[in-house]
């Protein structure tokens, strides 16, 4: 069955579109807005009535690719808006807020079921979004025996600390005293192997390769912070304001890792994939 499902994330809005059978899922159609949403306390009518706009042109796409059921889902962003009410009644079509749990048991699916290799033992899968972190822990045969969601995402602190462009060392090392502070707040287990997913994990690859360990982080946050976004952007064939966000998001994941123990392995599918995965596993 083909089925697609619309993410409403803190910094873009994405929807995919993919064939699952046999709970495997085979790409139709992937398509990304960066709506940047952000993380103020309520959401402008503005910027409601433009992922609105965003949203209908991305159902729409899945219709006409196929798709039999679309899912729409919003995640930390939203959760947190004290007019929630007011973004899900300006959507034209239904959209479901995501719990923490939620979003990191789809997303743990996500990343288990399509990095292409075994995950033996116990698999953390690390979800860094615009507004919230969320880490999973479980196998792959028995899904998340434990899950947490963080409120620490690249979005949220690079607009608290990442002032200056590039970003100076004292900002980039508020970010990472922050994140280590939440993700310090509760012991998360440990775990065999690490999967990373979300946009800052999966910008990386280009990079660094497949496997995000101490070094290869390192070396990351030297070349997005050796110029300004604009440039780099242009250098590695990013968009800009993703590169604005990334340095935050290359500190969330280092203090991840650092919790769990492991280097991170980038996902090839995370959140979307889970949603589309668990709509095929539920017929």
């Amino acid at each position: 069955m083909v089925c697609a499902c619309v993410d409403i994330g803190t910094n873009t809005t994405r929807v995919l579109v993919a064939d699952v059978k046999g709970g495997r899922l085979t790409e139709v159609l992937q398509r990304r807005a960066f709506t940047r949403i952000g993380t103020q306390a309520e959401i402008p009518r503005e910027k409601i009535e433009e992922v609105a706009r965003v949203v209908a042109e991305q159902v729409a796409l899945a219709g006409e690719a196929g798709a039999e059921r679309v899912r729409i889902v919003a995640t930390a962003c939203i959760r947190a808006a004290v007019n929630r009410d007011e973004f899900v009644a300006g959507m034209t079509e239904p959209v479901e807020i995501l719990d923490g749990d939620e979003e990191a048991r789809l997303a743990f699916l996500g990343a288990t079921q399509t990095l292409g290799r075994d995950l033996p033992g116990l698999v953390g899968v690390v979800d860094v979004g615009g507004g919230s972190t969320e880490i999973a822990v479980g196998t792959v045969p028995g899904g998340v025996h434990w899950s947490s969601s963080f409120l620490v995402g690249s979005g949220a602190l690079a607009d608290r600390y990442l002032r200056s462009d590039p970003p100076s060392p004292d900002e980039l090392q508020a970010v990472r005293e922050h994140a280590l502070d939440v993700f310090h707040a509760r012991e998360v287990p440990h775990t065999d192997c690490a999967v990373a997913v979300g946009g800052s994990a999966a910008s990386l690859r280009r990079l660094v390769g497949d496997v995000l360990d101490a070094g290869s982080l390192e070396r990351a946050i030297g070349v997005l912070s050796a110029a300004p976004a604009a440039e780099v952007a242009e250098q590695l064939a990013l968009d800009a304001r993703r590169v604005r966000l990334m340095p935050a998001g290359i500190v969330i994941l280092a203090a991840a890792a650092e919790q769990l123990r492991q280097p991170l392995q980038i996902g090839r599918g995370g959140l979307r994939e889970g949603a589309v995965l668990d709509m095929g596993l539920s017929l």
